[in-house]
């Protein structure tokens, strides 16, 4: 007798795992217009890209801490022309900036420096909305992440853009705003209109956060469990101040105002899962659980 099985999904099946602090760390994000195919290793398999630039700009990048991106608008699959747009941010300076290019090869002689805004770049004003829907790395991105895109892009058209892999298959869909470098989890089409247009007035969506790419895993988890109990949202609200976290356990200390706020944390290991809908194997993953926030002695804001 035939039987149907429901094909596995690793965003499903990952449904009750934590998200806060499962952002991936980089320093900054340089973004390449690709319409595509892009493959499972975006940057390295691109048949535009010629293998000289590929390789000078992976060395490039990745001496800088910089994750390259691929991205397109919604539904493009096409080359639109021999114009594309190219984007370098660095969200712990709140910077973003752009310049057109027509020639793939110059991708070799971009200047990458994040302390200073090298030459050809120009300010952009605005902040970007990118959704993963790199289906050839996980299924889950493009069969959940592409009607995201597109609904996103009806009501944002100019901030969104489909991207390669963002990290965290399972917590599909995945996207990212720029210049925050915030990332987010479990976006649905209603919430990236909402995320979209929080970045552009300089705020963030707790309730999808997975943390702020320029933070390690325990800052991240500590500063989103700050974000639901204070009630605030201003994307620049908190400066860090300390981090004490050793051996899986510590306190991150950020100041909001005038008050010092210490967020106690603790990693503990998940059970062994399928990391990906495409890799059978199961493996541990460690997540951070915030045992406590509490404003330091002699605050008068209390503890929660």
């Amino acid at each position: 007798m035939f039987r149907m099985t429901t094909p596995f999904r690793c965003s499903v099946a990952a449904l009750d795992l934590p998200m806060a602090g499962t952002a991936a760390t980089d320093t900054g994000f340089l973004l390449i217009e690709h319409p595509g195919p892009w493959g499972n290793k975006a940057l390295a398999e691109s048949r535009l890209v010629p293998e000289a630039a590929r390789d000078a700009l992976a060395l490039a990048a990745a001496a800088r801490g910089i994750r390259v991106q691929l991205i397109r608008r919604p539904g493009e699959r096409a080359p639109a022309g021999t114009t594309f747009r190219v984007f370098l941010a660095h969200p712990a300076a709140g910077r973003l900036d752009v310049q057109d290019l027509n020639d793939r090869a110059a991708l070799a002689d971009l200047d990458l420096d994040l302390a200073t805004r090298g030459p050809g770049w120009q300010p952009y004003a605005g902040s970007l909305l990118l959704i993963c829907t790199n289906g050839r790395r996980d299924i889950c991105c493009a069969e959940f992440g592409r009607p995201v895109a597109q609904a996103a892009a009806a009501a944002l058209p100019e901030e969104t853009w489909e991207t390669t892999h963002l990290g965290g298959h399972r917590f599909a869909v995945a996207a990212l705003t720029l210049p925050d470098g915030m990332s987010y989890g479990r976006v649905d089409a209603d919430a990236a209109r909402v995320i979209g247009e929080a970045a552009g007035a300089g705020a963030v969506v707790p309730a999808y956060l997975r943390g702020r790419s320029s933070y390690p895993p325990q800052v991240q988890a500590a500063e989103i469990a700050l974000y639901a109990a204070l009630g605030v949202t201003a994307v620049d609200a908190f400066t860090l101040v300390d981090d004490t976290t050793a051996d899986g356990a510590g306190v991150v200390t950020f100041r909001l105002g005038e008050v010092e706020h210490e967020v106690a944390v603790t990693a503990y290991e998940q059970a062994p899962a399928r990391q990906s809908c495409a890799d059978l194997a199961e493996k541990p993953s460690t997540t951070w659980r915030v045992e406590s926030v509490r404003a330091r002695a002699g605050s008068d804001s209390g503890s929660r």
